[in-house]
Protein backbone atom coordinates (compact mmCIF):
# COMPACT_ATOMS: atom_id res chain seq x y z
CA UNK A 1 0.00 0.00 0.00
CA UNK A 2 1.46 3.31 -1.15
CA UNK A 3 0.71 5.98 0.74
CA UNK A 4 0.61 9.32 -1.42
CA UNK A 5 2.04 12.53 0.55
CA UNK A 6 0.28 15.78 1.11
CA UNK A 7 1.74 18.57 -0.59
CA UNK A 8 3.19 20.09 3.32
CA UNK A 9 4.64 16.64 3.68
CA UNK A 10 6.09 16.53 0.17
CA UNK A 11 7.48 20.09 0.98
CA UNK A 12 8.67 19.04 4.69
CA UNK A 13 10.64 15.89 2.99
CA UNK A 14 11.99 17.86 0.05
CA UNK A 15 13.56 20.22 2.44
CA UNK A 16 14.88 17.11 4.87
CA UNK A 17 16.19 15.72 1.58
CA UNK A 18 18.00 18.46 0.68
CA UNK A 19 19.58 19.09 4.40
CA UNK A 20 20.82 15.07 4.46
CA UNK A 21 23.09 14.96 6.58
CA UNK A 22 24.42 17.79 7.05
CA UNK A 23 24.60 19.60 10.59
CA UNK A 24 21.72 21.91 10.58
CA UNK A 25 23.59 24.10 13.15
CA UNK A 26 26.55 24.51 10.71
CA UNK A 27 24.56 24.88 7.90
CA UNK A 28 22.76 27.99 9.60
CA UNK A 29 25.99 29.40 10.97
CA UNK A 30 27.47 29.33 7.38
CA UNK A 31 23.88 30.87 5.41
CA UNK A 32 24.70 34.44 6.26
CA UNK A 33 28.22 34.91 4.59
CA UNK A 34 26.54 33.13 1.63
CA UNK A 35 23.73 34.98 1.63
CA UNK A 36 25.98 37.99 1.49
CA UNK A 37 28.27 36.47 -1.27
CA UNK A 38 25.57 35.67 -3.58
CA UNK A 39 24.27 39.44 -3.42
CA UNK A 40 28.52 40.40 -4.09
CA UNK A 41 28.48 38.45 -7.18
CA UNK A 42 25.00 39.31 -8.36
CA UNK A 43 25.68 42.82 -8.87
CA UNK A 44 23.94 44.14 -11.73
CA UNK A 45 22.10 41.45 -12.12
CA UNK A 46 20.72 41.24 -8.34
CA UNK A 47 17.11 41.95 -9.47
CA UNK A 48 17.22 40.31 -12.86
CA UNK A 49 13.89 37.73 -12.89
CA UNK A 50 15.40 34.17 -14.33
CA UNK A 51 11.93 33.53 -15.58
CA UNK A 52 8.24 35.29 -15.45
CA UNK A 53 7.00 33.89 -11.87
CA UNK A 54 10.51 33.40 -10.65
CA UNK A 55 12.53 35.03 -7.67
CA UNK A 56 15.24 37.69 -8.74
CA UNK A 57 18.57 37.24 -6.52
CA UNK A 58 17.60 40.06 -4.59
CA UNK A 59 14.13 38.34 -4.24
CA UNK A 60 15.20 35.08 -2.58
CA UNK A 61 16.81 36.91 -0.23
CA UNK A 62 14.04 38.92 0.86
CA UNK A 63 12.16 35.62 1.05
CA UNK A 64 14.87 33.90 3.11
CA UNK A 65 14.34 36.80 5.38
CA UNK A 66 10.50 36.12 5.90
CA UNK A 67 11.55 32.69 6.12
CA UNK A 68 13.86 33.41 9.24
CA UNK A 69 11.23 36.25 10.71
CA UNK A 70 8.55 33.23 10.42
CA UNK A 71 10.96 30.50 11.99
CA UNK A 72 11.69 32.71 14.53
CA UNK A 73 8.24 33.66 15.32
CA UNK A 74 7.21 29.29 15.42
CA UNK A 75 10.43 28.69 17.67
CA UNK A 76 9.36 31.09 20.75
CA UNK A 77 5.64 29.12 20.27
CA UNK A 78 6.43 26.26 20.36
CA UNK A 79 8.78 26.83 23.59
CA UNK A 80 6.43 28.76 25.42
CA UNK A 81 2.84 27.64 24.67
CA UNK A 82 1.53 23.95 24.39
CA UNK A 83 0.65 22.78 21.07
CA UNK A 84 0.21 26.36 19.52
CA UNK A 85 -0.92 26.63 15.78
CA UNK A 86 1.88 27.26 13.69
CA UNK A 87 0.28 29.01 10.37
CA UNK A 88 1.71 29.27 7.24
CA UNK A 89 2.09 32.04 4.54
CA UNK A 90 1.89 32.48 0.71
CA UNK A 91 5.68 32.98 0.09
CA UNK A 92 4.98 34.95 -3.34
CA UNK A 93 2.49 37.81 -1.59
CA UNK A 94 4.91 37.95 1.18
CA UNK A 95 7.60 38.99 -1.47
CA UNK A 96 5.37 41.30 -3.24
CA UNK A 97 3.94 43.20 -0.62
CA UNK A 98 7.80 44.04 0.64
CA UNK A 99 8.58 44.90 -2.91
CA UNK A 100 12.13 43.04 -1.97
CA UNK A 101 12.82 43.77 -6.17
CA UNK A 102 13.30 46.87 -5.40
CA UNK A 103 14.65 46.82 -1.59
CA UNK A 104 18.08 47.53 -0.16
CA UNK A 105 20.02 44.86 -0.69
CA UNK A 106 22.49 45.33 2.05
CA UNK A 107 19.65 46.18 4.69
CA UNK A 108 18.20 42.52 3.53
CA UNK A 109 21.60 40.89 4.31
CA UNK A 110 21.70 42.68 7.73
CA UNK A 111 18.34 41.88 8.89
CA UNK A 112 19.01 38.31 7.70
CA UNK A 113 22.49 37.83 9.45
CA UNK A 114 21.25 39.29 12.98
CA UNK A 115 18.09 37.25 12.27
CA UNK A 116 19.77 34.28 12.26
CA UNK A 117 22.54 35.21 15.01
CA UNK A 118 19.44 35.21 17.25
CA UNK A 119 17.50 32.14 16.18
CA UNK A 120 21.49 30.28 16.36
CA UNK A 121 21.38 31.46 20.45
CA UNK A 122 18.48 30.61 21.31
CA UNK A 123 19.03 27.59 20.07
CA UNK A 124 22.12 26.60 21.65
CA UNK A 125 20.50 27.47 25.12
CA UNK A 126 17.34 25.92 24.20
CA UNK A 127 17.62 22.62 26.31
CA UNK A 128 17.46 19.34 24.52
CA UNK A 129 14.57 18.47 25.98
CA UNK A 130 13.00 21.00 25.28
CA UNK A 131 13.61 20.92 21.46
CA UNK A 132 10.84 17.83 21.43
CA UNK A 133 8.08 20.38 22.17
CA UNK A 134 5.69 20.11 19.48
CA UNK A 135 3.55 22.73 17.47
CA UNK A 136 0.64 22.14 14.96
CA UNK A 137 1.29 23.61 11.63
CA UNK A 138 -1.44 24.36 9.78
CA UNK A 139 -0.06 22.72 6.30
CA UNK A 140 1.98 20.34 7.35
CA UNK A 141 0.45 19.00 10.83
CA UNK A 142 2.80 18.21 14.08
CA UNK A 143 6.16 19.76 14.05
CA UNK A 144 8.41 19.93 16.69
CA UNK A 145 11.59 22.67 17.54
CA UNK A 146 13.99 20.66 16.50
CA UNK A 147 12.09 19.26 12.79
CA UNK A 148 10.96 23.01 12.47
CA UNK A 149 15.38 24.17 13.18
CA UNK A 150 16.20 21.51 10.28
CA UNK A 151 13.38 22.65 8.09
CA UNK A 152 15.26 25.99 8.42
CA UNK A 153 18.44 24.62 7.33
CA UNK A 154 17.29 22.40 4.39
CA UNK A 155 15.40 25.34 3.77
CA UNK A 156 18.70 27.66 3.60
CA UNK A 157 20.34 25.18 1.14
CA UNK A 158 17.30 25.41 -1.44
CA UNK A 159 16.72 28.69 -1.25
CA UNK A 160 21.30 29.52 -2.33
CA UNK A 161 21.03 26.71 -4.92
CA UNK A 162 17.72 28.90 -6.27
CA UNK A 163 19.44 32.00 -5.86
CA UNK A 164 23.01 30.70 -7.53
CA UNK A 165 20.80 29.88 -10.49
CA UNK A 166 18.79 32.67 -10.88
CA UNK A 167 21.77 34.78 -11.05
CA UNK A 168 23.76 31.94 -13.35
CA UNK A 169 20.22 32.45 -15.69
CA UNK A 170 21.13 35.83 -15.79
CA UNK A 171 24.69 35.72 -16.60
CA UNK A 172 23.83 33.78 -19.16
CA UNK A 173 21.52 35.72 -21.18
CA UNK A 174 23.61 39.10 -20.37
Amino acid sequence: MTTELSPGKLYQQQLLDRLGDEDPVLVQARTPDLVRQLVSDAGQHLRTRPAPGEFSVAEVVGHMVDAEIVSATRYRWILAEDQPALPGYEQDDWVRVSDYAGADPGQLVEAFSALRKLNLALWQRTPASDRGRIGAHSERGPESYELTFRLLAGHDLIHLDQGREALATAEAEG
